[in-house]
């Protein structure tokens, strides 16, 4: 098996990490970084806002995938992190995030956690795809 790890020109490159990593074999798995709610240059988008972060970390997802040769469609396995302790703001990313996948409704885990790694960050979510 090989390890391709992805990073897009269409995605900020003022992180310090892949977006994605491609794992070859008989099937392939894509494991994502934590996409977060961040515009190409950088900047965090919908500053106090669940909703418009979650709406531009699904962008940044799908974006992710894309750059491995997958969609959300190939996702198996997602985990939502929202930097909040109040259930109410967990629900909004949540709802957002849903919307995205559609019927597609893989396994997830909603997280509450009290900070996210950058400057006015709310929700990020991480991705495990598989494809053949």
């Amino acid at each position: 098996m090989t390890i391709e790890l992805i990073r897009s020109d269409k995605l900020t490159d003022q992180v310090d990490y892949a977006y994605a990593a491609l794992a070859r074999g008989p099937l392939r798995a894509v494991f994502t970084a934590g996409a977060c709610p961040l515009d190409a240059e950088g900047r965090t988008v919908a500053v106090g806002d669940y909703a418009g972060q979650a709406e531009q970390v699904m962008r940044n997802l799908a974006t992710a995938l894309e750059a491995a040769g997958a969609s959300l469609t190939d996702v198996v396995k997602t985990t939502v992190y929202v930097a909040s302790s109040n259930q109410s703001d967990l629900v909004a990313a949540w709802d957002v995030v849903r919307a995205h996948f559609g019927d597609h409704d893989a396994p997830s885990t909603l997280l509450g956690v009290a900070v996210l790694g950058y400057d006015e960050q709310l929700v990020e979510v991480e991705a495990v795809a598989v494809m053949r």
